[in-house]
């Protein structure tokens, strides 16, 4: 089997002194070695500049020139996912909770739309038997529930239930030592 022959290999590529060009910029004789895009639309296609026009271009170059902060922000976004179309955990149809997600129990609500809100109806209420079943019996409120829905219960509880408010009753002391276990409940069950 016969070797490669560097030199005959040297002679197949091109000279560099002949491929030089002339640098794009007006009135320049230097070669132009440097390239640069031409504008954001086409990236691929260049100016040739030699050295001291590049760095000229370059400092003047802005990609974003002419979008709005709208547009820009959007730009970002596409780029951050190398420009593929992106849904969101647990949507394989493309934005629609797809049927492998249909009757998971959820709650944390990975699988909940943008807005909070779920897409099956209803929400997964807690068994009564739980303590979030429990703490919701407690504080009088029903799923769903939001974490400023319950900070407004509970407030409203304390003032009602506290032992100052109730002449130092003990059955008002116990009742909110039950609420605020139930408060740190459904604190937790909520996030």
């Amino acid at each position: 089997m016969a070797k490669a022959n560097p030199e005959g290999l040297m002679s197949d590529r091109m000279d560099p002194r002949s491929a030089l060009r002339a640098c794009d910029h007006p009135g320049c004789a230097e070669a132009g070695e440097y390239r640069a895009p031409r504008s954001r639309a086409r990236l691929d296609d260049y100016y040739w500049f030699c050295l001291e026009h590049v760095r000229e271009y370059n400092k003047s170059w802005n990609y974003y020139a002419g979008m709005s902060d709208a547009e820009v922000e959007a730009d970002l976004r596409r780029s951050t996912t190398w420009e593929r179309p992106t849904w969101r955990f647990g949507a394989a149809d493309g934005g629609r909770r797809s049927q492998a997600f249909r009757n998971v129990r959820d709650p944390f609500g990975v699988f909940d739309d943008e807005d909070g809100e779920e897409r099956r109806t209803g929400a997964a209420r807690p068994s009564s038997q739980s303590p979030e079943g429990r703490a919701f019996a407690v504080m009088g409120l029903e799923p769903p529930l939001t974490l400023d829905q319950l900070k407004r219960r509970y407030k409203e509880l304390v003032k009602k239930h506290h032992p100052d408010a109730n002449g130092g009753d003990r059955g008002a002391e116990e009742r909110l030592k039950s609420i605020n276990e139930a408060y740190t409940t459904l604190r937790r069950f909520l996030g």
